[in-house]
């Protein structure tokens, strides 16, 4: 397989946002609109699936701090285009199951295969690439990685309406996208060699031939020479996800500097995974073999990580891992306008988070 490992741990950061209206904040197809306003290059702003949403990118940075700087740039371009934007993992009202796909080789390729799972309410995420030396360095980042994934679903989760009632989820869009193949956890893997094989043959089995339609959770990018996050919910406000940029990179680090002798599988993963998604910070997930909160792992793994963030230059984005904690994240920040002014409140927050116009309030 063809790479492009060779840098130093830099850290790039995509995100998906919705499209709404200025004054309903409903969904609102002008994907093409803005982006032919905005007149950005791709590697900053490009379509996704969806007519409704937009992916900004930060390009490969030194540190999480430049990143969210890039990403804080584009999103005043994408408003100042005449976009509304919304950083959520899933729109909290809408009851649409037939969205708007954009007209693309690939994602009509995507639309037959996935039938009628493709018709349906947008999705956003946040991905987290971390830039490799090596192939086999970004194999043992990937395996150190596969650990967190609970961890780091807890502290996005930003998706606790589903068509417009409470999921009783932390992450709704947790759910929502498990319904695709090529999702969830994959296997550890002993050398990048290994990786090859078992990408080859599982392609070979979907009948496909493009290993970016496999969607894991984490997985090995040799195209772009990352390892990349996957699968986090898209976040309200640049801060956090600038703080998980800094958490991912810091992980990574400390994946390809220690060997995993005993990765956990990938079932014990992912149904520590779910718990984190139905909870939130509330979750209790497994840690070194045993369950603990979610709190006391996520402080615990700062600290242990803060030393390599800060030669990495992200130790100050770090510190934003607290502040979601203590605000109660995404999904807690949005039962809490919910509470104070129904679902237009909850709205509004997202809208206003999203602009930088307001600071957060806690949740409660």
């Amino acid at each position: 397989m063809e790479h492009a490992f060779g840098s130093q741990f830099t850290v790039g950061i995509e995100e998906e946002l919705l499209l709404v209206d200025p004054e309903t904040h409903l969904l609102t197809p002008i994907a093409a609109q803005v982006l032919a306003a905005m007149g950005a290059p791709e590697a900053t702003a490009s379509h996704e699936a969806y007519a409704a949403q937009i992916e900004l990118r930060s390009p490969p940075s030194r540190d999480a701090a430049e990143a969210g700087d890039a990403l804080r740039s584009a999103r005043a371009a994408a408003r100042a285009a005449g976009a509304t934007l919304m950083g959520v993992g899933l729109h909290p009202a809408d009851t649409d199951g037939d969205s708007e796909i954009v007209d693309s080789e690939r994602y009509h390729r995507v639309a037959r295969m996935m039938r009628g799972l493709f018709a349906r309410t947008p999705e956003a995420a946040l991905h987290v690439h971390v830039g490799m030396p090596d192939p086999q360095t970004a194999i043992r980042a990937f395996n150190g990685l596969r650990s967190h994934l609970p961890l780091l679903q807890a502290l996005s989760a930003n998706s606790p309406w589903w068509f417009g009632r409470d999921s009783g989820l932390a992450s709704a869009r947790y759910a929502l996208v498990r319904t695709y193949p090529g999702r969830g956890v994959p296997a550890a893997f002993p050398d990048f060699d290994a990786y090859v094989q078992a990408t080859e043959q599982t392609l070979a089995a979907g009948g496909i031939d493009e290993y970016t339609l496999l969607w894991w959770d984490v997985r090995p990018h040799p195209k772009l020479g990352t390892v990349e996050l996957r699968e986090m919910d898209a976040q309200t406000s640049v801060e956090d996800a600038a703080a998980l940029g800094a958490l991912v990179q810091g992980l990574a680090l400390e994946g390809a500097e220690a060997r995993v002798r005993h990765a956990p599988p990938s079932d014990a993963i992912a149904m520590s995974t779910f718990r984190a998604a139905r909870d939130g910070l509330d979750a209790t997930i497994l840690d070194s073999g045993a369950l603990a909160p979610v709190r006391q792992v996520a402080r615990a793994t700062v600290e242990r990580v803060r030393s390599q963030v800060r030669e990495l230059g992200s130790d100050a984005p770090l510190d934003g891992i607290e502040r979601i904690l203590a605000t109660g994240g995404g999904a807690g920040r949005q039962r809490a306008a919910h509470e104070r002014g129904g679902m237009r409140e909850a709205l509004d927050q997202l809208v206003r988070e999203t602009s930088d116009e307001t600071a957060r309030k806690p949740a409660s």
